[in-house]
């Protein structure tokens, strides 16, 4: 296959420099970006200078040299934009999180199908963590047994005052479980190796920004596939004293071992982040997984030009998403219970 040629539609969030470098260093090209806002096209233009802005999406989408659209456009506009892209042929690799209703995931999984192109979604706190893709490596070679319960931790700062208006609403970035415990959810399939789980409870609140009625800062879920349970709790409650964005963690427990990961920072230990500790029947390692390579990057460009299912089957990319709609409709049914 020829150089892969991608461009960039929608620069709402900064995840989409994490986007476009997991496909730059996988050795895709950025062929242009789309962006109305000329602010954050001016920063994008700063980061990549070779890469042409264009004046509509619909250029982008009509160019038969284009084979990917990647995104971190506005959340609730992120499904619209990947249903056109597919219609038009291309693959389509967003930001989490994909969707922010049931109708949106129902129609990118109806359009899917007749198309056959890639819906994918970057859980970066997977892909783009060393520590995670080690821990799914130990895991996978038995290190510590069956999975019996997963505990995931997504906390965030909140950085107010750098945030967009559309952040603050709820129609537009669809409930803290929808949007940052999507990452988790993915985990919990990915570790337990299945397609489906159920949500057995999930809650959200806003305890700390009394003033923004619609941000929720606070939000769990309990899970299960009928062998394997799993926890997860995200917040945007990181302090500022805090030296990273948030302090992000795992936990497995196996019939035969432990894992803890601590993805950012390791509280009063170890400098830097990704730091794995595994403790089995021989005792207790510490793993440093810095320099622990990313493959998601590779295998996705593969997937494009094999047509397989390599970085992550289509149905886990979607089932993720579904598990943390039903969670953020559970909770919001039951009320303010965080």
């Amino acid at each position: 296959m020829d150089e892969l040629r991608f461009a960039a539609v929608g620069l709402n969030h900064n995840h989409i420099y994490g986007q476009v470098n997991c496909l730059l260093r996988a050795g895709a090209r950025l062929a242009g970006f789309h962006e109305k806002d000329d602010a954050l096209a001016a920063e994008f233009s700063a980061v990549y200078a070779d890469a042409r802005r264009i004046a509509t999406a619909e250029e982008i989408l009509e160019d038969e040299n284009i084979g990917l659209i990647v995104s971190a456009a506005v959340s609730s506009e992120r499904a619209e934009l990947a249903i056109r892209a597919m219609q038009h042929g291309k693959d389509v690799l967003v930001d989490k999180p994909g969707m922010t209703s049931f109708d949106q995931l129902a129609k990118l999984r109806r359009v899917q199908a007749e198309t056959g192109r890639i819906f994918s979604i970057l859980y970066s706190e997977h892909f783009e963590s060393p520590a995670t893709v080690k821990a799914g490596e130990l895991v996978a070679a038995g290190a510590i047994g069956e999975v019996v319960h997963i505990v995931g931790l997504g906390p965030h700062r909140l950085r107010r005052e750098t945030r967009p208006d559309w952040f603050f609403r709820r129609a537009d970035y669809g409930g803290i479980l929808t949007d940052i415990a999507s990452h988790q959810c993915e985990q919990f399939l990915f570790f337990t190796g299945v397609n489906d789980a159920t949500v057995l409870s999930a809650s959200v609140g806003n305890r700390s920004v009394p003033d923004a009625p619609e941000l929720q800062d606070t939000g769990s879920i309990h899970l299960s596939t009928g062998r394997t349970t799993g926890m997860i709790h995200v917040n945007w409650l990181t302090p500022e004293g805090m030296p990273t964005w948030g302090d992000g963690r795992l936990f497995i427990v196996g019939t035969s071992g432990t894992i803890e990961v601590r993805k950012t920072v390791d509280l009063a230990g170890r400098e830097g982040g990704n730091h794995l500790f595994l403790a089995d029947r021989n005792g207790v390692e510490h793993i440093d997984c810095s320099r622990v390579d990313l493959p998601f990057g590779r295998q996705f460009l593969a997937d494009i030009r094999d047509r397989t299912e390599t970085a992550m089957p289509q149905e886990r990319c979607f089932k993720a998403m579904e598990l943390a709609l039903q969670a953020q409709a559970i909770a919001e049914q039951n009320g303010d219970r965080n």
